[in-house]
């Protein structure tokens, strides 16, 4: 007979780890008497990160008795208590392997539903001072699971657990944790896993992503099912010679360039709003690997580029000085899931500065297929000098049925005109678009600065847009994604101390670092975080949930030896998607 040992609540704290502040709820402690279990928490008991933890479907978080003998074991330690896992409920029996998704059980009052495995996070290591606690975890296969309540009701240490329910498929917590973190994905578990009404949102999505992104012979590429859609996977592998047959200024501070393939072959027809990463060679000077996307209309003849100058940056700079027509730079295939989705939902096209590319890609895609969808054309600049393409969307939108256009100028100058150029003066923000009563069932693309993205996602998703119809890319990488750690300063990406390595040349294209390989790093990931490159929490701890490739998921100790790469060859650090850098294309 399954019991309930111990119900284990704790508020959010902040504590010290590693010079940081970090926000947690991961501190339990056992509780005497009765406590109600509601549908969103046990009484007395908060997360620090709502975003991943707690919720109606990760209401109480359930580990085993069983599971603190084991790590007791493996670790050497004789000071684990209950609650330290930062389970609401220790219970005798209960297995991993034996509870299947979409079992009920009684306990106490309550009625309680299995949804999904734990997802650990690198708190559990700060609480047990076991810094790949996380990884660990997946390893040993003992994550423990989440409940939701069904029916509210008093709980208590001693209880009986009695089930009342068994999940349809029977599938149990240790095959669905293995389904999603360990390679294969046979499609036909995924299908199974997808007919539990039970499981939770976030791993549903997952298994679909896995579903729809697999190869033809159904093996997957990576990891999907842990990202974001990153698109279709390139049309080649590494880098091919390009010849800039065109070079055009659109603006002050912004030229195109028209790339054409030396081999005369056609190239693989983009998805609207993908980028490539280019690798420009400056004479007697380091090669310089950057990610752009696609700013012209998707074919199969040519790819279109275009670059703003910045001051301080040394591929744009030699772009807008140096690089001539007739030059040769080298290029892989389109990739990035920022892709104009099919349907007959309005289109909102939103963009600030250069982010106007991917969504002029868009545009392009939808005149020419004459769409009739509603098309919403929002572009914000400073005046008109930094203002480019504007003749091309205006002809653009002309060859659709039913569009809108709003151009803002935050800073116009005398010569430029109301209405004709601009049609407001400020920055493009939520209350332009409340003004203009967009469409809130509309489909959203957003691409600009990091602030304008952010302030309009939040908005549109407090205004109610569907998270789903919210589609965002942003230019460079992200900061690091370590949720509940209070904010520093951080140094800009830089090239590692010391002199440069034996190895291959590894590029991070968004940070614009390129460096030299060294055998006195552990990883790639010590190497990225030497130059300072965002990284993301989960790739530290081994529990990788931004792997394209799957070279770096489920370890941090994967080397580049010799990487199945000649010794002066690259090794490509391309970031497909925005959380940060580590996504490697060999």
């Amino acid at each position: 007979m399954a019991r309930l040992l111990s119900v284990n609540v704790g508020l959010p704290r902040d504590v010290t780890w590693q010079g940081r502040t970090v926000h947690t709820g991961i501190w339990k402690a056992p509780v005497e008497g009765p406590r109600m279990a509601r549908r969103l928490n046990i009484d007395g008991d908060g997360q620090g990160d709502v975003a991943g933890h707690g919720g109606e479907h990760r209401a109480v978080f359930v580990y085993q008795d069983e599971s603190y003998r084991y790590w007791q074991r493996q670790l050497g330690r004789t000071d684990l208590a209950y609650g330290q896992f930062g389970e609401n409920f220790t219970v005798e029996g209960l297995a991993d392997a034996e509870v299947c998704i979409g079992d009920r059980y009684r306990i106490g009052n309550a009625v309680l539903e299995v949804t999904q495995p734990r997802v650990t996070c690198y708190r559990l290591g700060i609480r047990l001072n076991e810094p790949e606690m996380a990884a660990l975890l997946v390893k040993h296969g003992r994550p423990g699971f989440y409940f939701r309540v069904i029916e509210e009701g008093q709980v208590q240490a001693g209880d009986e657990i009695t089930q009342v329910a068994s999940g349809p498929e029977r599938m149990s917590v240790v095959e669905i944790n293995a389904l999603l973190y360990t390679p294969g994905h046979p499609r036909d578990r995924l299908e199974h896993a997808l007919r539990i009404p039970a499981l939770s949102s976030g791993w549903r999505h997952s298994f679909e992503a896995l579903l729809t992104q697999q190869r033809k012979d159904g093996a997957a590429t990576g990891n999907p099912g842990l990202v974001a859609a990153s698109g279709p996977p390139p049309a080649w592998r590494g880098l091919r010679p390009f010849r800039v047959a065109r070079k055009v200024r659109e603006s002050d501070s912004v030229a195109s360039l028209a790339l054409e393939p030396t081999d005369g072959q056609p190239v693989a027809a983009a998805l609207p709003g993908q980028f490539v990463v280019l690798q420009l060679t400056p004479d007697s000077a380091p090669a310089l690997t950057r990610s752009y996307s696609l700013s012209g209309e998707p074919g199969t003849a040519r790819y279109r580029v275009s670059v703003k100058r910045e001051v301080h940056g040394a591929a744009s700079v030699f772009i807008a000085d140096e690089l001539r027509a007739g030059d040769i730079v080298h290029a892989s295939a389109p990739r990035g899931g920022f892709t104009l989705r099919q349907g007959e939902r309005p289109v909102v096209l939103l963009s600030a500065g250069i982010g106007v590319t991917p969504v002029l890609a868009m545009l392009h895609a939808l005149a020419a297929q004459a769409s009739a969808r509603d098309v919403w054309w929002l572009h914000g600049t400073r005046n008109g000098r930094e203002h480019p393409f504007a003749a091309e969307a205006r002809g653009l939108l002309g060859a659709l049925a039913h569009h809108h256009s709003h151009i803002c100028y935050s800073a116009p100058t005398p010569g430029d005109r109301p209405i004709m150029d601009f049609d407001t003066a400020g920055r493009l923000d939520m209350r332009v678009l409340q003004a203009l009563d967009v469409p809130r069932d509309s489909d959203f693309y957003i691409c600009g600065p990091a602030t304008f993205m952010s302030d309009l996602t939040s908005g549109l998703a407090t205004s109610g847009v569907a998270p789903d119809r919210i589609h965002t890319e942003l230019f460079g990488a992200k900061p690091s994604l370590t949720p509940g750690i209070a904010p520093l300063s951080r140094t800009p990406p830089h090239l590692p101390v010391g002199p440069p390595g034996p190895g291959p040349n590894v590029s991070f294209g968004r940070s614009g670092i390129n460096v030299r390989w060294s055998p006195s790093y552990g990883s790639l990931l010590e190497l990225a975080e030497a130059c300072d490159v965002p990284v993301r929490w989960s790739c530290r701890t081994g529990v990788c949930h931004n792997c394209e490739t799957g070279l770096v998921a489920g370890t941090v100790s994967y080397r580049p030896d010799p990487i199945d790469a000649p010794a002066d060859g690259n090794v490509l650090v391309c970031c497909s998607r925005p959380e940060g850098d580590i996504v490697i294309d060999l």
